[in-house]
């Protein structure tokens, strides 16, 4: 489900026209659904209602307050990966006792600044991190609580960059050694509490099979570490993958019609109906933390075209977001459907690249493809473009970064502001 669609030919976000917004705000513009947010927290919230259980929203997928705003106005806790993550959250009226820290890299300031704040847990990555954990917990005369995050050795076979759960990621503990490492921090760690387990295999799956597989082989360790050191919680993660063939896009319909029900891309229910039964007789409060699959569908990037270029091999439209609005393409050969904000009145298709303005000849956001033509001045929407987006987007080639509205319903709320040039060097000396 996503919230964009066309009405009397105009591409709208719920209520709200995307060129009017253009008109408000400029481009390039980052865009957002509320209810689309909203509706994907809501149904995964009521997926895993068979076992006591929490979804905390991966604040690394998209951070801005907003967003976590609403997020926590309907009940969301939160999965933090920085002290920087963890104060985004507290300023958008997020409970830290609904917190939990991954990352392994924590700071001696952040693990100081969380174990104030009085975070759920931290998820360890290292029984060196544990150690240094339970040093800092001393000195504040506090225990922390810990959940070590155990690498099943599971393949999720998706992006190399986003697989996190094999033995050769930099992620995790390996799996043989938990129980050895649980019974050792009992014994010698005194300010550290055994609050629960973690694990996490990858992002972007689009199969059940991984997260079955990962499931089975965890669930026997979870209950024993319940027994031996009480723990009460297991985290299995998050990376429930999301459709970026859009619905809105040429060629949709022929792609849907050649696949088959077995390998659609995996829907929420699914998840639910499968790894509910295989958890809740466990005894365990499951923990969910899904970043992508709240936030991905519910947003775009708006750009407007500036140049056409024809070559001898080539023709490319030039717009005005590059790499640096939005990555994924040239990080992780992302595919984001583009579309225009007028509703094409033909079927008819041109063949091009669509490329920013960035010196790289990685700054592409789809090359060789299938499109209904559009012509300098007028504008188009990336799609799926709300996780890690704005979140990766940086100021290179001193670029200012885009502003960013949330739409709800017939209502639509800047809701950061277009840097200017005075903010790119705000700060320096």
């Amino acid at each position: 489900m996503h919230g964009f669609s066309y009405n009397k030919g105009v591409l709208h976000c719920e209520e709200v026209e995307l060129n009017a917004l253009v008109a408000q705000h400029g481009t390039p513009l980052y865009v957002y659904s509320g209810g689309t947010i909203v509706d994907h927290f809501q149904r995964l919230d009521a997926a895993l209602g068979g076992v006591e259980h929490e979804v905390a929203y991966a604040v690394k997928a998209n951070s801005n307050l907003s967003v976590l705003r609403l997020l926590a106005k309907h009940g969301a806790g939160f999965d933090i990966v920085s002290g920087g993550e963890l104060f985004r959250v507290l300023k958008a009226g997020g409970d830290p006792a609904h917190c939990t820290f991954a990352g392994v890299g924590k700071t001696r300031e952040e693990i100081v600044y969380a174990l104030k704040q009085g975070i759920y847990s931290f998820n360890v990555e290292s029984e060196e991190e544990l150690r240094y954990l339970n040093e800092v917990a001393g000195e504040m005369c506090l225990r922390a609580p810990v959940a070590v995050r155990v690498n099943p050795n599971v393949d999720a076979k998706t992006h190399k960059y986003i697989s996190t759960g094999k033995s050769e990621n930099k992620f995790g503990v390996d799996f043989e050694v938990i129980p050895d490492l649980y019974d050792r921090a009992a014994r010698e760690l005194p300010n550290i509490l055994l609050r629960g387990l973690q694990m996490h295999i990858g992002s972007q799956l689009t199969s059940v099979a991984p997260f079955i597989e990962a499931v089975e082989k965890v669930a026997p360790l979870a209950r024993e570490l319940k027994q031996r050191h009480g723990i009460v919680f297991w985290s299995i993660g998050g990376g429930i993958g999301i459709v970026y063939q859009n619905s809105l896009e040429s060629g949709a319909a022929e792609w849907w019609q050649t696949h088959t029900a077995d390998d659609l891309p995996l829907t929420i229910e699914r998840y639910g109906k499968e790894l509910v039964p295989r958890l809740k007789d466990l005894g365990l409060k499951i923990l969910l933390e899904p970043g992508r699959l709240i936030v991905g569908n519910a947003g775009v990037l708006v750009t407007r075209c500036l140049y056409e270029k024809k070559g001898k091999a080539k023709t490319f439209k030039i717009v005005d977001a590059g790499m640096n609005d939005l990555i994924r393409p040239a990080l992780y050969e992302g595919h984001h459907a583009i579309v225009p904000l007028a509703q094409p009145a033909s079927g008819e298709r041109v063949v091009v690249d669509v490329v920013g303005p960035i010196c790289e000849s990685g700054d592409f956001f789809c090359q060789d493809r299938a499109l209904p033509d559009f012509h300098p001045g007028e504008c188009v929407a990336l799609m799926s473009a709300g996780a890690y987006g704005f979140a990766m987007a940086s100021n290179y080639n001193s670029r200012p970064l885009p502003a960013e509205v949330l739409v709800e319903g017939g209502s639509a709320t800047l809701v950061r502001k277009r840097q200017t040039l005075e903010d790119l060097i705000a700060g320096e000396l």
